[in-house]
């Protein structure tokens, strides 16, 4: 059966915050300053990426509530083993290399546009793409708070993310690092009520996920858009199968 396309419409942010219209130069941060500054950019990714940023990442736990009822996920260890496969071989690798290339676009409208499209349709399920999408819509009218660079209607949140953090001249990889951190714990969170598990359980599972956050982010440095996919079939059907779950305390 057919399904209805998703609408979602995005706060549009003027072409007149992009960078070059407010004539800012290659790595000047539009808060202020004419040169890069590490500690202002460090304050920026732990306000844009804190649980308390309204992307209403609290409501989606990525296919998770169907992985605990059907038995996948049970403790710590079969958590640490799922987010694991997720980050290497599923949507956190795809994430990084979009938000890498929307970091890299962010002066260009056009091209930011193209790598939003393609992020939009990338997702296995329409639960998935909400998720991005509703996200990313909802970064973008929080992220007003700043000024922030022209954004495409329809952006997922990875490219909401890489877009505005390459406006202010934030370091690529260091977004990328941050970008998985916030994903890899809100799906912890997410996995914490639903299993449940203990908040130190939780500790554990993410200080576990270090290296394998640092290795996606290394991996993902060099990546083009034509390595965009993934193996993580398991999970793709999870965010299918939660859409007919019978209970559910998540969107998806």
């Amino acid at each position: 059966m057919r399904r209805a396309a998703i609408t979602i419409t995005t706060p549009m942010i003027t072409p007149t915050n992009n960078r070059a219209a407010l004539g800012l130069s290659a790595g000047a941060d539009p808060a202020g300053g004419s040169a890069p500054d590490t500690t202002r950019h460090l304050l920026h990714l732990l306000a844009w990426l804190s649980p308390a940023f309204p992307t209403g990442a609290f409501a989606y736990s990525h296919g998770l509530e169907w992985v605990v009822e059907a038995g996948d996920v049970t403790d710590g260890d079969t958590l640490r083993e799922w987010l694991t496969f997720v980050l290497l071989h599923g949507t956190g690798r795809s994430d990084t290399i979009l938000l890498r290339h929307a970091h890299r676009a962010s002066g260009t409208p056009a091209t930011l546009a193209d790598i939003a499209g393609l992020a939009a349709a990338m997702p296995a399920a329409r639960e998935r793409q909400a998720e991005a999408l509703y996200q990313g819509s909802a970064f973008i009218a929080a992220a007003a708070a700043w000024s922030a660079p022209f954004l495409p209607e329809r952006c997922p949140y990875p490219v909401a993310v890489g877009a505005l953090a390459g406006a202010y001249g934030i370091a690529e990889t260091d977004t990328a690092a941050a970008y998985l951190q916030a994903f890899a714990s809100n799906l912890i969170s997410a996995a914490v009520r639903l299993v449940p598990l203990g908040q130190s359980v939780g500790l554990r599972v993410l200080a576990g996920l270090e290296r394998v956050i640092l290795s996606v982010v290394e991996t993902t440095g060099t990546a083009g858009l034509d390595d965009l996919g993934g193996c993580a079939f398991r999970s793709d059907l999870a965010a299918m199968r939660h859409e007919t779950q019978y209970t559910r305390l998540f969107r998806s």
